[in-house]
């Protein structure tokens, strides 16, 4: 084993990365660029804490020298498929999760050669481009990349069809490692994919792999809050989309068009019962405020002018909610 070694430490809540180096004091001939250890009586190793954001806001790149299995700076650039597959990951994982302790990021590390860690910090490499991430106060990592950006933006212009691409990119790889794999669907949504058989059971696949992954990535930008009720029992909640599935279909699977919501706030919403203003307070029609029903009364006219809770990534889009306003919702008045 080398005398040198780090190790490369994510903290869970806050994507920062920290790079803890070791090596004996008695090598006073270390590589000048390496920062001197404190001389310890003992002579045991000093163990060296650096901020790893500090190391590349300052350019650091020294770090390189230091071989590791765990992490490999050295290895190759990432390339488009695996970052198309980090940015699928980061979009259904929640913001506290983008760790590499978590089952899913061990998985994909496995998949695409890269470490745990590595890929952790890809992750984090994005949320430093998510609006509803830096507004927040929170920075993820910086040093996001041209092509991290590309991917993103390539996301946001065609989110059904890079969907699709990485869940079946994700099965190819697999099944040509031989690999364990999370299935796309749970088995409350492959319940009923048995009675079809041949191109029909594809085109079904894909529909509920397409809305598997808008559930997730709506869920998870709401912390699995409804975000009107604050209901967090998942069995209870819906992605509620806030332009139509029908009417939009660039937009069917982009989160910014989607809400968290209860089983009964969903429905209210999609037949335009409640609505929002720019500003995402809650507008309840006259048809419901003057409901006679004891539940409509204590429950939901009560929501009037309340803000809904943000997500804390991928917050919806105001034209995608204007539209709501002006298509959907039964009094048909625009609101600011």
């Amino acid at each position: 084993m080398s005398h040198e070694h780090y190790k490369l430490l994510t903290q869970p809540n806050h994507c920062q990365l920290v790079l803890v180096m070791e090596w004996p004091v008695h090598r006073p001939h270390a590589v000048k660029s390496r920062p001197k250890p404190l001389i310890l009586s003992d002579g045991t190793p000093q163990r060296m804490v650096l901020d790893m954001t500090e190391l590349i806001s300052a350019g650091l790149r020294h770090a390189s020298h230091f071989g590791d299995k765990e992490m490999n700076l050295k290895q190759n650039n990432w390339t488009r498929e695996q970052l198309k597959l980090a940015f699928h990951l980061y979009c259904q994982l929640p913001f506290g999760k983008l760790s590499q302790g978590t089952r899913e990021v061990i998985e994909l590390s496995k998949l695409i050669g890269r470490t745990p860690s590595a890929v952790a910090m890809k992750a984090c490499n994005f949320a430093s481009l998510d609006p509803a991430i830096t507004s927040s106060g929170r920075k993820g990592l910086g040093n996001a990349s041209a092509l991290d950006r590309e991917i993103w933006e390539e996301f946001n212009a065609d989110w059904e069809g890079l969907a699709i691409e990485c869940d079946q990119r994700r099965i190819a790889l697999a099944a040509a490692a031989g690999a364990p794999l999370t299935p796309s669907l749970t088995a409350e949504e492959a319940i009923g994919l048995e009675d079809f058989t041949g191109k029909t059971r594809l085109v079904v696949t894909e529909q509920r792999v397409k809305q598997h992954f808008f559930r997730r990535a709506v869920l998870s930008g709401y912390r699995g809050r409804c975000c009107m009720s604050g209901i967090s029992d998942s069995r209870l909640l819906v992605a509620s989309h806030i332009v139509p599935w029908s009417k939009d279909k660039a937009n069917r699977l982009n989160p910014r068009n989607g809400l968290c919501l209860s089983a009964i706030h969903d429905k209210a919403f999609d037949i335009g019962l409640i609505s929002l203003t720019d500003d995402y307070r809650v507008i309840v029609s006259a048809e419901l405020k003057r409901s006679k029903d004891a539940f409509v009364k204590t429950v939901i006219v009560p929501l009037n002018g309340r803000p809904i809770e943000l997500p804390e990534r991928f917050v919806p889009h105001a034209s995608f909610v204007a539209r709501h306003r002006a298509e959907t919702f039964v009094d048909g008045k625009v609101h600011s």
